[in-house]
């Protein structure tokens, strides 16, 4: 181990059997990382962790434990337990071609394409992100964007040892604050762009912190590639460490998108483009609006730099399917409806916006908000859906502890304000059974808010709740009802 730290008790020189920071996990012979929380501190576990078997302790405050138990304190727990995992699982990010993703939005979408365009050529890629991991023999659902350095590692080994060649990662501010990624040096880092978000307890003090928090990825790769049409881009890139080439739609980009043109393809929405500069493709991809051609913009750059064929990379962007954002359904010829997870006002109006461009007939938006969360939230997702939607149904979410006619309530005082139209339909379920049921040719149905969540929190349960398995049955049922009452 490298930085700052002192071994008050103990043999440094013993074997350790698995690494942990949670004492429910610690077992005989393991390393138990006290880390503080924003919920819980690992310190006042460590007694119980010693119990259970471990033979050692990382810390920042010296616990009382028993003399054959290895303590070292250091000034930071989390950056020593990123060195411990990287050696522990034998530094699996030299084996592969390490790619990290960040931005504000649309980190999810530009690993999937980064991910779907290396398959496509026949290199295998491994994932990890705010969906899920696959780490190239399972595949597991995520819990947080970018998990603890611990769960990276071991991933990262999983990839190496079944033969992946590389891995791309969703990097969140929070996992460099917090030093997750610490001991990764990223082939490639991709910076999509920057707006206020994740500001306040338990994130970040302040958007100075939030930004620099990103930044930090530019300074452990060895090639920056980075939206320079978004205005914090000096910012991001003022103390890079690495190479750094741009892209976007302005002139001047090292990869530019010319002759954008928003097109219906079968069953889908998406955007034809032509690329030029360093690499040069005529290509259409399979997601709607400016900001899909953005990202795979950020795609093409890695994938380009990797040597993958044109055709690779044409075939994945129009097929191109990312679980829960911007996920399309046919329910006829003309007829879109679109899951995503869209869950603030920034993100439904920019959603919204980017589909007025296609001039659908109608443009209807399905949404609720999740209960003990900021109720700004409520408002400003009910003033994009009032400006921008031509019908809103008026759903729940995930009230947990509220009542849902509590924040039903709250987003329908906007929507009379602003002269919305207007339905309100509590059951998740029946709303969108009702947007299905509902749609014309040419129009387009958004179902907001839970994206690929497959869960609803109601009071102190979870249950099993998926929009997109919703919107399949809802479509399967209307056209039976259809068939029916053409037969009958």
């Amino acid at each position: 181990m490298h930085g700052s730290y002192r071994c008050v008790q103990g043999d440094l020189n013993r074997e350790i059997t698995a690494l942990v920071y949670h004492s429910e996990k610690a077992c005989e012979g393991c390393a138990f990382v006290c880390i503080e929380g924003t919920e819980a501190d690992g310190h006042d576990f460590a007694e119980e962790a010693v119990r259970k078997g471990a033979a050692a302790v990382i810390c920042q405050r010296i616990p009382d434990v028993p003399q054959h138990v290895t303590v070292i304190v250091t000034e930071n727990s989390r950056k020593i337990m990123a060195q411990m995992a990287s050696v522990f699982y034998r530094e699996p990010a030299r084996s592969l071609c390490t790619i990290g993703v960040t931005g504000t939005k649309g980190k999810t979408t530009t690993t999937y394409m980064i991910q779907q365009i290396l398959q496509k050529a026949g290199k295998k890629c491994g994932l990890i992100g705010t969906v899920q991991i696959d780490t190239g023999s399972r595949v597991i659902e995520s819990a947080r964007t970018t998990p603890e350095s611990v769960e990276i590692q071991q991933y990262l080994r999983e990839m190496a040892d079944c033969g992946c060649d590389a891995a791309v990662i969703e990097v969140s501010s929070q996992a460099m604050k917090l030093c997750r990624a610490d001991e990764i040096f990223f082939d490639y880092g991709v910076f999509t762009n920057l707006s206020e978000d994740h500001i306040g307890p338990g994130e970040h003090r302040d958007f100075a912190e939030y930004a620099a928090c990103k930044a930090k990825l530019f300074q452990r790769c060895r090639e920056g590639i980075v939206n320079g049409d978004d205005p914090y881009v000096d910012v991001l890139c003022k103390d890079a460490a690495c190479k750094v080439m741009t892209y976007g739609m302005e002139a001047g980009r090292n990869l530019q998108a010319q002759q954008v043109d928003y097109v219906k393809i079968p069953g889908k929405l998406g955007v034809e483009f032509q690329v030029t500069g360093d690499y040069n493709i005529n290509l259409v991809t399979g997601l709607p609006g400016k900001f899909s051609c953005y990202n795979a913009l950020a795609a093409i750059a890695v994938c380009s730099r990797m040597g993958v064929d044109a055709e690779s990379i044409r075939k994945a962007l129009y097929e191109i399917c990312v679980p829960g954002r911007q996920e399309m359904f046919s329910a006829g010829a003309s007829r879109v409806i679109m899951v995503d997870y869209a869950h603030n006002g920034v993100a439904l109006e920019n959603l919204l916006t980017a589909l007025r461009v296609y001039h659908p007939k109608k443009l209807t938006c399905v949404f609720g908000c999740g209960g003990q969360r900021d109720p700004n939230r409520r408002y400003q997702m009910a003033e994009a859906a009032a400006r921008y939607a031509d019908f809103t149904v008026v759903t729940s979410d995930n009230p947990r502890g509220e009542l849902p006619s509590s924040i039903i309530a709250d987003i329908v005082s906007i929507l009379v304000e602003r002269g919305a139209n207007f339905a309100v339909i509590p059951d998740r379920r029946q709303a969108i059974f009702y947007a299905a049921q509902h749609i014309g040719d040419g129009e387009i149905a958004v179902i907001a808010g839970k994206g690929h969540e497959n869960y609803q929190c109601i009071g102190a349960q979870k249950i099993h709740f998926d929009d997109r398995e919703e919107v399949r049955a809802s479509i399967e049922k209307v056209k039976h009802e259809r068939n029916y009452f053409r037969t009958n």
